[in-house]
């Protein structure tokens, strides 16, 4: 039988939360920059949204290999970004971040997560096997497609779900480009 990970980190719902982030599960703990969602400095989440709101891919850098969890968390603080994932329990078949590996045991849920945060408007998700956790806890919709959103009622709440391109480096595209497509749906929810 193979051993099951515990997500380690616990959801950041700012209070003021009107865009929930999940991904998939964070990488085994050796590839950590920080003790926070995206913490790989692989992992190019933290430059797109140092782009989007302070013109610099990196603003959330402390080193050139550490991203500032300080900066991370005021920044999800101030601009009502929530951040968790879509799995809480995986079984990761190699020791590494790639989707491809992990087999969810236990799913996020949703209602759970929703209700904590009443002002929250919409929820994006980078990455297939995120967004395939999701849409397999949520009222059935059509999965949207990269760039685009899905909207959906939950908890008598009318929410967006919104497909983004991963921020890992594994998915071919130049960080401009990924930025972009970001760009497009914060501003299409007044957050930009």
């Amino acid at each position: 039988m193979q051993l099951t990970e515990q997500h380690p980190l616990g959801f950041f719902l700012p209070e003021n939360t009107q865009l929930l982030m999940l991904g998939s599960f964070p990488p085994p703990k050796v590839r950590w920059s920080m003790n926070f969602y995206y913490p790989n400095i692989q992992n190019d989440m933290w430059r797109i949204l140092g782009l989007l709101f302070y013109n610099s891919k990196d603003h959330f850098l402390e080193t050139k290999k550490t991203f500032s969890e300080e900066k991370a968390k005021a920044f999800c603080n101030s601009n009502g970004v929530g951040i968790g994932d879509t799995a809480m329990e995986i079984v990761r078949q190699k020791d590494n971040a790639s989707d491809k590996f992990l087999e969810v045991v236990k799913p996020i849920n949703p209602k759970e997560i929703l209700s904590q945060i009443p002002g929250c408007k919409a929820i994006v998700v980078t990455g297939q096997k995120a967004m395939e956790t999701l849409l397999s806890v949520l009222p059935e919709m059509e999965e949207p497609k990269v760039g685009s959103f899905t909207e959906f009622t939950l908890l008598q709440r009318n929410f967006r779900l919104y497909r983004m391109p991963s921020s890992s480096r594994a998915y071919p595209k130049p960080l401009e480009e990924k930025a972009e497509v970001y760009k497009k749906m914060f501003v299409e929810l007044g957050m930009l």
